[in-house]
C-alpha cells in the first residue's frame, strides 16, 4: 500500500478524534507561534495538518494567510467540513510533501507537527528539506514536532524516525538555527505514551 492509500483508509475508517496523534488544541505550538508576534498577514503552512484544528485556532487569532498541506484528501475533505465557511478563508493544498512544489520563498512559518518524522529515508528527508529551503523565507521560522528517542518506533502503523533536537538539528542543516526545544508527552485517545520533541527554529539569511 503505497503512503497516500494508507493515510485515505486511515482518515476514512476512523474519526478525527480516535486518531493517535489527536489533541483538540495543539497548545504548544500556538503559544510558541503566538510569542513570534507575526503579523496577521504572515504567510503560514501546516504541512501534514490534515484534521488537525491549529488552522481553526489560527484563524480566530486573527491570522489570515493560512495554507494546510495534507497527503490524504480525506483528511482535509474533514477539516472543510468542520471549518464551515471558514475553511474559504484558508489554501488546502493535497499533496506530498517531499515532491510538491510549493511557491519560492512565500512562506514566514512552516508548521509541522508528526510529518517529518515518517520520513524515515535519507532521501526523502533530504526532499523534505529542499521544499522547506525553498518555501521558507530567509528569517522565516520552523515549529517541528517529531517522536522524541523516548517514543515508540511506530505510530499508525508505520515506522518513524525519532529525534533528539542535536540530531534533528543535524538532519535540518546548517542552515537553520536552533532557537528554543522542548519535550511534551502525547497519550493518543487509546493510552498510548507518545514523548514529542518540539523545536523553533529559524532559517539563517
Amino acid at each position: 500500500m503505497g503512503n497516500k492509500d494508507h493515510w485515505e483508509q486511515v482518515y476514512s475508517t476512523r474519526s478525527a478524534d480516535r486518531l493517535g496523534w489527536y489533541t483538540p488544541h495543539l497548545q504548544t505550538s500556538l503559544r510558541w507561534i503566538r510569542e513570534l508576534h507575526l503579523p496577521g498577514d504572515a504567510s503560514i503552512i501546516d504541512v501534514g495538518g490534515g484534521a488537525s484544528t491549529l488552522a481553526d485556532d489560527l484563524l480566530d487569532a486573527g491570522y489570515r494567510s493560512l495554507t494546510v498541506l495534507d497527503l490524504s484528501d480525506e483528511a482535509l475533505s474533514s477539516a472543510r467540513s468542520r471549518l464551515g465557511e471558514k475553511a474559504a478563508s484558508i489554501e488546502w493544498l493535497s499533496g506530498d510533501i517531499t515532491t510538491i512544489e510549493l511557491p519560492a520563498q512565500a512562506c514566514d512559518l512552516w508548521h509541522d507537527r508528526a510529518v517529518f518524522h515518517f520520513l524515515t529515508e535519507t532521501g526523502q528527508q533530504e526532499k523534505y528539506r529542499a521544499n522547506l529551503l525553498s518555501a521558507l523565507k530567509p528569517g522565516g521560522h520552523l515549529i517541528i514536532g517529531t517522536f522524541a528517542l523516548e517514543a515508540p518506533p511506530r505510530c499508525s502503523g508505520l515506522p518513524v524516525q525519532r529525534y533528539d533536537h542535536e540530531q534533528l538539528g543535524q538532519t535540518l542543516g546548517p542552515d537553520f538555527e536552533l532557537m528554543r526545544h522542548d519535550k511534551q508527552l502525547h497519550v493518543t485517545p487509546g493510552g498510548v505514551e507518545q514523548m514529542y520533541l518540539y523545536a523553533h527554529f529559524r532559517r539563517l539569511a
